[in-house]
């Protein structure tokens, strides 16, 4: 992830927890790096470099560059993936509705992405890209978070909170989408506006109060 920042803990207590903590310095170089420079221009040289690591441990943790990116999109989609979920586990916790779930993982994917801009900038332009070798990886892993969302909006149609026509996956694509290209426009072109002001404007779409009816 982004090398100004941590994913959290991995404890470094052991041998798993060292291995961890080495594999997280490289996906932070790596991210860093390739946001830069692009993933070609970018070398295994200057992953490690950039990580304070030898080389060779770069191929001690991944037989290539390929896979180390193919692992970083796993690692970054599944730490968003676990923030949605997290979102929506706690307003169900507290008896909220299915609607205020979704405006909590608005939230949470904002707070994500703007812990990790750089990652977030790199799965957004591999989305668009057909041609390369972790295509297959990055649609599972997207749908896994996808999959979060359209569970939330099941549950609501079956509540009766949410119309029973509207259309589950294109439109859980769709708030999935709205939040990550708002946020990068934000982080871009915005950066005057907080966090809060951000997803005051995407809760009222989320409400549909765009139009101005009550």
């Amino acid at each position: 992830m982004d090398s100004s920042t941590s994913t959290g803990p991995t404890g470094t207590g052991g041998p798993t927890g060292r291995r961890q903590a080495t594999r997280q310095k490289l996906y932070e170089a790596a991210v860093t790096l390739i946001a830069e420079q692009g993933f070609s221009a970018t070398t295994v040289d200057e992953i490690a470099e950039r990580a304070g690591v030898a080389k060779g441990t770069v191929y001690y943790n991944f037989a290539s560059k390929t896979e180390l990116f193919e692992e970083l999109l796993r690692h970054g989609v599944g730490l968003l993936t676990a923030s949605l979920q997290a979102a929506a586990d706690g307003t169900e916790a507290r008896g909220g509705t299915r609607i205020e779930a979704l405006d909590a993982m608005i939230r949470a994917g904002l707070v994500f992405i703007d812990r990790y801009p750089a990652f977030t900038q790199l799965y957004v332009a591999e989305l668009w890209r057909t041609n390369r070798a972790w295509q297959s990886t990055l649609m599972v892993v997207r749908q896994e978070a996808v999959a979060v969302v359209e569970k939330v909006l099941r549950e609501g149609v079956e509540r009766g909170e949410l119309s029973s026509e509207i259309d589950v996956p294109l439109t859980a694509a769709a708030l999935v989408g709205m939040v990550l290209v708002a946020a990068l426009d934000w982080q871009s072109f915005q950066r005057e506006r907080s966090l809060d002001d951000v997803h005051s404007a995407l809760s009222l779409l989320l409400r549909g109060r765009v139009s101005g009816s009550r």
